[in-house]
C-alpha cells in the first residue's frame, strides 16, 4: 500500500506566523464595539466611524480583515454580524463573550509568549517573580472580571453535573474561587447550599459582586488568602478545584489534593475543571496547546491527562475518579470521590 502524502502547503505556517495580527484585530473590534455597532444597524464605513469615533480608512481596514476571516459579512459596502460575532461578540447578546480578550491578549500572557524561547530553555516562564502566580498579581483580578462570562456558562454546566439541584445540604468550598462563579451557580440553583470563596482578597472583591447580584450573597463566605496556607475548615461535601491545578506541578498539586481530601467529609467530590489532553498529548488541539500557555506564564505549570491527574488524585487519598465532558466547553470535569 502506498501512502499519498499531502501536496506542501504554507497556510499552516502562514497562520502560525501572523496569528498575533488576528488576536489584535479582533481585540480591536472589542474595544472600539464593532460588533454591538453593526448589530444596532451602523453598517457603512463612514457610519461605523463616526459611531466608534475611528478614521473611516482604519474602519475600513479592520471590517474588511474580519470580514475575510467571516465575523463580518460584507455587501454592496454594508457589513453584517457572520453567526459567531452575533451570538458571542454583539454586548446585546445574552451569550456575549467579547471580554474574555482583554485577560487572555492582557499584558501578563503576551509578555509571557514574548518570552517563550527563553522558557523553552528555562522549562518554565521567563516572566520575573514567578509569572502569574505572585501573590496578589493584579492579573487575577482581570480574570475574574473579564472570564466571567465564559465561566458562568460552564459553572451552570458543572451545578448541572454535580446534581445542584436536588437541594441537598451542601457545605461548598470553592477554591481560587476567583469571580466565585461556580460556587455561586450551585448556591444559585440549591437554596440548601452554601459556600466558602477562598482567594486573594483582591480577588474576592469580584466574587462578592456577583453574589451580590445573583441573590446569594447571604450564603457566601468569602475566605482570603492562599490556598496552601489558610484553613478553610472541613465537614465539605463539595470542593471546586476550577482552573486551578495546572498552575502547578504534580508535587505541589498533591499536596493541595491531600489538604482537600481532608476538607472533605466521607462521600465527598472534588471536582476539577481542567483543559485535559489525551494521552497523546497532542488532541484536542485546544487542551493540548494549554501546556504551551502554562509553560509561558507559570514556573512549573502544565496541562495534565486524565491518567495524570487521576495518579494525583489517588496519591493523595482519594479513591474512584471520573473523567466528564462538558460540551460546548473545550474543558473536561474529573470529580475524584472520598471514601
Amino acid at each position: 500500500m502506498t501512502l499519498v502524502m499531502p501536496e506542501p502547503s504554507l497556510d499552516t505556517i502562514f497562520d502560525l506566523v501572523t496569528g498575533y495580527q488576528r488576536t489584535a484585530a479582533l481585540k480591536t473590534a472589542i474595544e472600539l464595539d464593532v460588533f454591538t455597532a453593526i448589530g444596532e444597524g451602523v453598517d457603512t464605513v463612514d457610519a461605523l466611524a463616526k459611531h466608534c469615533q475611528a478614521a473611516p480608512r482604519g474602519v475600513r481596514s479592520l471590517c474588511d480583515t474580519l470580514a475575510a476571516f467571516g465575523l463580518l459579512t460584507k455587501t454592496e459596502g454594508r457589513y453584517g454580524l457572520g453567526a459567531d460575532a452575533a451570538l458571542f461578540l454583539d454586548r446585546h447578546s445574552p451569550a456575549f463573550l467579547g471580554s474574555i480578550v482583554g485577560f487572555i491578549a492582557s499584558p501578563t500572557v503576551v509578555e509571557g509568549f514574548n518570552r517563550l524561547t527563553a522558557a523553552v530553555r528555562r522549562g518554565g516562564t521567563a516572566i520575573e517573580e514567578d509569572g502569574s502566580l505572585a501573590p496578589e498579581h493584579p492579573m487575577w483580578v482581570q480574570f475574574a472580571r473579564d472570564m466571567g462570562p465564559i465561566a458562568a456558562m460552564t459553572a451552570d454546566l458543572i451545578a448541572n453535573l454535580v446534581g445542584a439541584d436536588a437541594g441537598a445540604r451542601w457545605k461548598v468550598l470553592d477554591v481560587a474561587a476567583g469571580h466565585g462563579l461556580y460556587g455561586i451557580a450551585i448556591a444559585r440553583r440549591n437554596p440548601n447550599a452554601h459556600v466558602v470563596a477562598l482567594d486573594w482578597g483582591n480577588v474576592l472583591a469580584v466574587a462578592r459582586e456577583n453574589a451580590a447580584h445573583a441573590g446569594v450573597a447571604d450564603r457566601v463566605r468569602l475566605l482570603p488568602g492562599s490556598a496552601f496556607t489558610t484553613d478553610p475548615g472541613d465537614g465539605y461535601d463539595v470542593v471546586l478545584l476550577t482552573n486551578f491545578l495546572h498552575h502547578f506541578d504534580p508535587p505541589t498539586c498533591e499536596k493541595l489534593l491531600r489538604k482537600m481530601h481532608a476538607a472533605l467529609k466521607p462521600g465527598g467530590r472534588a471536582v476539577a475543571l481542567e483543559f485535559v489532553p489525551n494521552d497523546d498529548r497532542v488532541t484536542p488541539p485546544q487542551a493540548a496547546a494549554f501546556s504551551l500557555v502554562m509553560l509561558a506564564t507559570t514556573p512549573h505549570g502544565d496541562a495534565y491527562t486524565f491518567a495524570e491527574l487521576e495518579q494525583m488524585f489517588r496519591n493523595a487519598g482519594f479513591g474512584r475518579t471520573e473523567r466528564h465532558d462538558l460540551p460546548p466547553s473545550p474543558q473536561r470535569v474529573v470529580v475524584a470521590h472520598r471514601d
